[in-house]
């Protein structure tokens, strides 16, 4: 590193934000380099960031996770390994999407339903040309649209007409199938973090860069001055500019706004009679419609249903409440299992991810056009500034490896750029 104004620093490296990438990275760097002093700070009140699992009341063994929940590409999956590492258990029940067990129903139906959503991906898959949004490869007129735009929403967070076809077949999580952890992702990714020295509700505010061989960090608890800073807010945070840089990196505010965050919450049934429904088995709520949950029935043999929402419709449902959405879910469960099961259902848990002001959404898209902007995203600035988390990966953005391979790749650069150990 370039440069020394006389002042001490107070540490090496700082890492602003305690999620996925900004643990891995910080765990790489005790492994790279266990001779510079790291510090994570983190806005929250825990660590993990967009991984967060809570409990059920009332039992010891049931985890809710409010964030990611499924190891996806799981062989591959640098998550897979940890959490044998540290001790938890990597469930490998197929999930719904890898034939896990689904509520049946008509088979013409199933049949037409899926020959009409492999057509839809696969007109995604071999598009050349420019690039458009998702809706654009919609057949006009498709009696199984309403369908395909609750997946492809699922998918990105974002409705079909925000969404680039380009970033959609860049998309590539590895080698599945997917699987869980049974205590929960969220518990995962924060008890990898539990090594690294941490300093939670630190509100990180401004970025002052100006001065050679020291950069100053003001947060809600004062000032501390790093010599290098690993940055992994989400692109929401940047492209508010909640963190301002001095000097302004532009360049950074303007990728991160065309790669904005889409919104899935979780809302987690309680079931007063778990008998009424089958265990671990997935349904849709509508096939007509794209504004409708999705639902993991018992899973693990839980007494809850786990629903999903996304999109236009998850930004509404946050807004109402969770009235709303449990009137929703209810309503969506009472059509495939008649009225009285909703007489057995209580609200366990919701995550309202948009509202949690240093995050503001759950995992990012790319607008159409936008997407080899994650590679200016992810750019070093001056030797000096280093970027990570799932935004700025080109393949897996969305997923919590997608982060932590970003945060594997930032420690590597920080770790080059101070003096090797003599």
């Amino acid at each position: 590193m370039s440069g020394d104004t006389g002042k001490v620093v107070d540490k090496d490296v700082v890492i602003i934000g305690a999620g996925a990438a900004g643990i891995a990275a910080a765990r790489g760097l005790q492994t790279l380099r266990p001779d510079l002093s790291i510090l994570l700070l983190e806005a929250g009140d825990r660590l993990g960031g967009r991984a967060w699992t809570v409990g059920l009341a009332g039992t010891v063994d049931v985890a809710l996770d409010l964030g990611c929940g499924w190891l996806h590409g799981a062989r591959t999956n640098a998550w897979t390994d940890i959490a044998g590492d540290v001790g938890l258990t990597v469930d490998r029940t197929p999930a719904p999407w890898n034939g896990g067990r689904q509520i049946k129903r008509d088979e013409a139906d199933v049949h037409a339903a899926q020959e009409a959503i492999g057509a839809y991906f696969e007109r995604l898959e071999s598009h050349e040309g420019g690039d458009i949004d998702m809706a654009g490869m919609l057949e006009p007129g498709n009696p199984w649209n309403g369908q395909i735009r609750a997946i492809g929403t699922y998918i990105t967070g974002a409705e079909l007409e925000r969404s680039s076809v380009v970033d959609y077949k860049r998309y590539d999580p590895g080698p599945g199938p997917d699987w869980r952890v049974r205590e929960g992702y969220g518990t995962l990714v924060s008890l990898y973090g539990k090594p690294v020295p941490a300093r939670l509700g630190a509100e990180v505010r401004r970025i002052d860069h100006r001065r050679a061989g020291r950069i100053d960090i003001e947060t809600n608890q004062g000032t501390l001055s790093a010599r290098a800073v690993l940055v992994t807010v989400s692109t929401n945070v940047l492209a508010l500019e909640k963190i301002t840089f001095d000097p302004p990196l532009p360049e950074k505010a303007e990728a991160a706004a065309r790669l904005p965050l889409g919104l899935a919450d979780k809302l987690f049934l309680r079931l007063a009679h778990p008998e009424a429904l089958p265990a671990d088995t997935h349904m849709l709520g509508s096939t007509s419609r794209g504004a409708t949950g999705t639902y993991q029935l018992r899973p693990f043999s839980a007494p809850v249903v786990e629903a999903y929402f996304a999109g236009d419709l998850a930004h509404d449902l946050e807004r109402e409440g969770r009235d709303a959405a449990f009137s929703l879910a209810g309503d969506e469960l009472a059509a495939h299992f008649g009225a009285d099961i909703k007489k057995g259902l209580s609200v366990a848990a919701m995550s309202a991810w948009a509202a949690i002001p240093h995050i503001g959404g759950s995992y990012s898209y790319a607008e159409p056009g936008a997407s080899d902007l994650r590679g200016r995203l992810a750019a070093p600035h001056d030797g000096r500034i280093f970027f990570a988390g799932e935004a700025c990966s080109r393949s897996r953005y969305s997923t919590a490896h997608g982060a932590y391979e970003t945060g594997v790749a930032a420690a590597d650069l920080i770790a080059g750029s101070f003096p090797q150990i003599s």
